[in-house]
């Protein structure tokens, strides 16, 4: 598996930001009629935190640290997947185009990391 994407191929990641939101607009569909209104920015924060917190759990689980109840591969599968569409979600409602940032933020992470490996005869 290929985890290192073109830095000028931002293709996947625009599908899944536009993915992301036709799954949000869905949710904001069934919250209108439920609740009257759509989820505010922070109850989107809190709900991204609660799932990014059961990936915790999970990594325990799949070192055999902490039991769960179903199939923890399935279910780090399906929460860390759960997580990248509340970063989109959020990016969207905090006007962050996240392609964009996330090619921007690995190209000065991989730069930086690379003059660390030079100054240290790498």
């Amino acid at each position: 598996m290929n985890h290192t994407p073109a830095h000028d191929d931002r293709a996947g990641l625009v599908e899944a930001d536009d993915k992301a939101l036709e799954v949000r607009a869905l949710y904001e569909k069934i919250e209108q009629r439920v609740l009257g209104r759509t989820w505010t920015l922070p109850e989107l924060a809190l709900g991204f935190t609660q799932d990014a917190a059961y990936v915790g759990r999970l990594v325990l689980a799949a070192e055999h640290t902490w039991g769960i109840d179903g199939d923890v591969d399935a279910e780090l599968r399906h929460k860390l997947a759960e997580c990248l569409w509340w970063v989109f979600v959020l990016a969207d409602r905090l006007d962050v185009d996240m392609p964009e940032a996330y090619a921007a933020t690995m190209d000065k992470i991989g730069s930086g990391l690379q003059q660390t490996l030079r100054g240290m005869g790498a």
